[in-house]
């Protein structure tokens, strides 16, 4: 199996200091499926290419038992697969997770970058990577050149380019070859299922095909599926479909939805007129922000320049009087900034939990004590709440990027701490249906300037 990926960013060569591998040296790795070498067949200021080259051991996999080709000769060991996601995983984890300590604004950077995969099953190709901005070409595979009557093959030459992170191209690859072969060679278990949110956290919730991706991911398996597109509902906001089931006609509104009800009705409750959307995200909340004319100025931060790039998209679709009153800017909530101090309100909605506890302090120094708006809406999950959770695991959070999730006695400890020191007076509302024991899934707390 072969795989290469190239830049043409000024200069090329960054790509060893990207994918942690030097382009002078050939190295060679022992994976659980044969041998993988990585190397470079074109290295210049210019263009840069870095190859991975997978060599399958067919006799060793039946002999363990992990694999089940049927028989010794065929030619799985020559079309990408999940064999070949399995080799970047351990060649290219670190680049994989954006990790890069001698370029880390390099790493954080969309760069020009070609993919090519001269065998790789490619039906699917098209509508899997182009809503992630990729541009596809897959050109069918003759069975044999020598013998043009036999016709093409399964496979195609599958060719990719666009200008993202590095670390989000390999990330969908890792993801979308076993999607595309849809026959994974290693047992799956439960554990594939945080696996698959966590390498696709930044891009497979708002996938338009993200029911299809996680079926096949997870091998069809029922449970498995159901419970991935639950958790992406939480990310997306879209209804999760059943696996094989038929559409319902009507289905109860989201937990993403219920929350951002509870934070608009709040909003309007309050007459505030000037909002900050800290942490906008993709757009979600600007979208039933600006259907309520009464919020003159809309202003969404975001930290993230992917995410903000979408929320740009949607707010342009918005009616001309609504893009109007909303403006984007990049920012983070850890950080003083005087374009978002003197509003009415700023809604923090599922932002607290990403954020390492050791700086929540200068969250709290910046939103209370330098923006200082009226009110301030936040929401956070309730982690007692996550027992009625069936399908999460005990002990893990709803989210992979989530740092901590917080009791109500925590959250309330915590708001008490911001009031007393910063001047709030705050009140605390349940968001969803409230369990006698555990409360409700959402916590919002809702704080108001003294002063005010």
């Amino acid at each position: 199996m072969f795989l290469s990926v190239t830049t043409t960013h000024t200069p090329a060569t960054d790509l060893g200091y990207l994918l942690h591998k030097h382009p002078d040296r050939t190295q060679r790795f022992d994976v659980s499926t044969g041998t993988a070498h990585v190397f470079y067949p074109e290295v210049t200021p210019e263009r840069t290419t870095a190859s991975l080259l997978l060599e399958i051991d067919p006799i060793g996999l039946v002999r363990k038992g992990g694999d089940t080709l049927g028989q010794y000769v065929n030619d799985r060991p020559y079309a990408a697969s999940s064999l070949l996601a399995v080799a970047m995983g351990k060649v290219f984890g670190t680049a994989m997770r954006g990790r890069c300590d001698a370029r880390p604004e390099l790493a954080e950077t969309a760069i020009p970058l070609e993919i090519r995969l001269p065998a790789c099953p490619g039906a699917l190709a098209e509508r899997l990577f182009t809503p992630l901005g990729w541009t596809v070409a897959a050109t069918r595979v003759p069975l044999d050149p020598a013998f043009p009557d036999w016709g093409d093959s399964p496979y195609a030459d599958l060719r990719l380019t666009g200008t993202l992170r590095l670390a989000d191209a390999l990330t969908q690859l890792y993801v979308l070859l076993p999607v595309l072969d849809d026959a994974k060679h290693y047992w799956v278990a439960a554990d594939e299922v945080d696996k698959l949110l966590r390498v696709g956290k930044n891009w497979l919730a708002t996938h338009p095909d993200r029911e299809l991706i996680t079926a096949r991911y997870l091998a069809h398996k029922r449970r498995f599926t159901v419970e991935a597109l639950e958790r992406l509902t939480e990310l997306d906001d879209r209804p999760a479909e059943d696996a094989d089931e038929p559409e319902q006609p009507e289905r109860e509104p989201s937990l993403a939805q219920l929350r951002r009800e509870a934070i608009v009705g709040e909003l309007r409750s309050l007459g505030v007129r000037r909002i900050v959307d800290m942490g906008c995200g993709e757009g979600r909340l600007l979208r039933e922000l600006v259907t309520e004319p009464t919020f003159t100025e809309i202003l969404g931060v975001e930290v993230a320049a992917r995410a903000l790039r979408t929320a740009a998209r949607r707010v342009d679709r918005f009616a001309e009087r609504q893009r109007e009153r909303v403006t984007l800017h990049q920012g983070s909530v850890t950080y003083a900034d005087p374009r978002v101090a003197g509003f009415d309100a700023m809604v923090l909605s599922e932002v607290v939990e990403h954020v390492d506890p050791p700086r929540l302090p200068a969250l709290a120094a910046t939103v209370f004590g330098a923006a200082k708006p009226r009110h301030v809406l936040v929401t956070t999950p309730n982690a007692e709440y996550n027992v009625r959770w069936e399908t999460l695991p005990a002990g893990n959070f709803r989210h992979p990027d989530h740092r901590f999730e917080w009791t109500r006695a925590e959250m309330a400890g915590w708001a008490d701490d911001v009031c007393a020191a910063h001047g709030y007076e705050v009140r605390h509302v349940p968001v969803g249906a409230v369990d006698p024991e555990v409360g409700a899934p959402t916590q919002l707390a809702v704080f108001t300037r003294r002063s005010a």
